[in-house]
């Protein structure tokens, strides 16, 4: 037996120092000193030595487990620092090296605008509203005065999703006004951003999905001309002071009397380009004192209360707001037109 521990001991050892890798050593761990392993089947023969004989067998049997497990660790500690070393010199940088430029993004000059509006209505005390883009046509339409046959309801105008019309892509973020008188106390100050689509041409001034800022407030003694000095006073912070603009008499079922506002075109200056069709004004928002039967809907008392509500197109107020001559640029992410930003 003794001979069998001391071979066991050397051949072991010598296995170790020729071992490569991490499961070479696990697989010499189960050879050796595992259950099945030679060390223990050595030690099952225990049982024929003599009470004499035990002790210094058990001895020597204990002393060659205690140098294999020795021997274990330490190549264990050998191999893992050579795969380090390894490691380091396969990932090691050259400090020489000119590192690379990391560029970082920034806000695109639509969202600059949007964010430059909240900014002027949040100070005047207005709340930011936000809801969903597939909307009922009862809070896009008839909620707003707009009834059936009104040329807006077309399907040549909305994208509708179900074949009775009443499911649908909102054409207007007016909906949150809608939502907004029938969950909050009076009196209601909020404009509510969101992307609106219609079935639109595209061209240097329209698109069928675009943005669209509406605003509402609804007060005691509100009138038409605190809608137009809250627009005219946005307009300046937005362009600068002695910005021109006028207001036309227009018709939209939602509100009576009705207005859109115009401002002179920032390419030509008034004179007239492609860019504003010839007309020297560019539509920017259409607006009005709210209908009174739209008050009445939401349980409003018109006798009390009145209101205005306006809907800002963001797309002309960017392109206005940067100089810009085709609204398309604002979509096609063409990097050019946008580092300009």
């Amino acid at each position: 037996m003794k001979e069998q521990l001391a071979k066991i001991r050397a051949e072991a050892l010598a296995a170790l120092e020729e071992a490569k890798a991490s499961a070479d050593l696990d697989a010499l761990r189960v050879k050796y000193l595992g259950k099945k392993g030679e060390l223990t089947a050595v030690l099952k023969q225990m049982g024929k030595l003599s009470a004499e004989e035990r002790p210094i067998m058990g001895q020597l049997a204990n002393d060659v487990r205690a140098a294999l497990e020795s021997a274990l660790e330490s190549t264990s500690k050998k191999l893992e620092e050579a795969a380090l070393e390894l490691k380091l010199k396969a990932e090691v940088v050259d400090v020489t090296i000119p590192g690379k430029e990391v560029k970082i993004g920034h806000k695109h000059p639509m969202y600059i605008a949007l964010d430059e509006i909240k900014d002027i209505f949040i100070g005047m005390g207005f709340t930011v509203l936000d809801g969903p883009e597939v909307e009922l046509a009862e809070l896009n339409f008839d909620r707003l005065n707009a009834e059936e046959g009104h040329p807006s309801r077309d399907w040549s105008d909305t994208f509708y999703f179900d074949e009775d019309s009443r499911v649908m892509l909102r054409s207007q973020t007016s909906p949150m006004q809608v939502r907004a008188m029938d969950s909050m106390e009076l009196p209601i100050r909020i404009v509510a951003p969101g992307r609106v689509y219609r079935k639109d041409e595209v061209d240097a001034t329209h698109s069928p999905m675009f943005h669209q800022v509406e605003g509402m407030v609804i007060d005691k003694g509100v009138t038409m001309a605190d809608l137009k000095g809250t627009l005219n006073t946005v307009v300046e912070q937005l362009y600068g002071e002695g910005t021109k603009t006028r207001f036309r008499p227009h018709h939209f079922p939602f509100t009576e009397p009705s207005c859109e506002m115009d401002v002179q075109c920032h390419k030509c200056g008034g004179v007239g380009c492609p860019t504003c069709k010839g007309e020297g004004w560019i539509e920017l928002l259409g607006a009005g004192m709210i209908h009174p039967r739209v008050l009445e809907m939401a349980g409003i008392d018109p006798e009390v209360y009145s209101g205005w509500a306006f809907g800002i197109g963001l797309e002309r107020t960017a392109m206005r707001r940067f100089k810009i001559a085709d609204l398309r640029l604002i979509f096609e992410n063409d990097i050019r037109f946008l580092e300009q930003f």
